[in-house]
């Protein structure tokens, strides 16, 4: 099972629990606990969705309690402590679930979001480049080391991370949106709006896209375009009207902060 969180820039990814394997001193896993363990995980994956987080958590410390070897139960409680931004104890998680699985990606790709919620680029960017030595066509650690990038500022190596993000999982719609934005950043707004409105078409309920041609009609003058853009974007997502949450948890551009910024103010 696979879902997607958006935190940050970046995403995490759900590490499935699965049967849990155990140290030879422990007494084997019954029936009953494995069933135990399969709702818990069920009713942990239900709160995440449902956006309770620490409910979550308190789900996936049962588990971890119970089948303390299980590296799935780890990177996941880590997922859920990322969420209420409690990082250092998520990359403890990570730590633990890296330790008892060292050639599993999801680990890795985790603390490296949680290291970016910290501004720790380079030591994000180091996990990141683990995940491509162990799978070379990971698309999501192309897209989250993009976005380590672009926190030192290196706009051009993030364009070509996400360009490969892109090529590797064309229907990746949050490392297209990312690409953008970059192309945006780094003054090639024409080919940033032109790529904005085909994600747009493509995908017409994907809010951040929305809220990012708010902001780039506006300076260009197009109000029509941009309010009409923004019923879209508020009425599927009312965060992007904090633009301090824009700047640093979606972690958007400058100038393109800027932009919606001005937007903002004359609403």
């Amino acid at each position: 099972m696979i879902k997607l969180i958006g935190i940050f820039l970046s995403l995490l990814l759900v590490f499935g629990w699965g049967t849990p394997v155990m140290a030879q001193s422990q007494p084997p896993i019954t029936q009953e606990q494995l069933k135990q363990g399969d709702e818990w995980a069920n009713q942990a994956f239900t709160a995440t969705n449902q956006g309770d987080f620490a409910t979550a958590e308190t789900y996936w410390t049962k588990i971890i309690e119970q089948f303390p070897t299980n590296a799935g139960a780890w990177s996941n409680r880590g997922n859920s402590r990322v969420s209420q931004n409690k990082l250092q104890e998520a990359i403890a998680d990570y730590n633990k679930a890296i330790e008892l699985a060292p050639n599993v990606t999801d680990p890795y790709l985790n603390r490296g979001a949680a290291l970016e919620g910290l501004r720790k680029w380079d030591d994000a960017i180091a996990d990141y480049n683990h995940v491509l030595e162990l799978d070379p066509n990971d698309a999501m650690a192309y897209n989250n080391r993009g976005n380590a990038k672009t926190g030192l500022g290196k706009w051009d190596d993030a364009i070509a991370d996400y360009k490969k993000s892109n090529l590797i999982a064309p229907n990746f719609a949050f490392a297209r949106a990312n690409y953008a934005l970059a192309l945006y950043e780094t003054g090639q707004k024409e080919q940033a709006i032109r790529e904005m409105r085909n994600i747009a078409r493509k995908y017409s309920k994907f809010a951040d896209v929305r809220a990012a041609l708010t902001a780039a009609y506006w300076v260009n003058g197009e109000q029509g375009e941009a309010e009409s853009n923004w019923v879209a974007a508020y009425g599927l997502d009312s965060r992007y009207k904090d633009i301090d949450w824009v700047k640093n948890i979606r972690r958007w551009p400058p100038s393109m902060v800027m932009a919606l910024d001005k937007f903002l103010k004359l609403q």
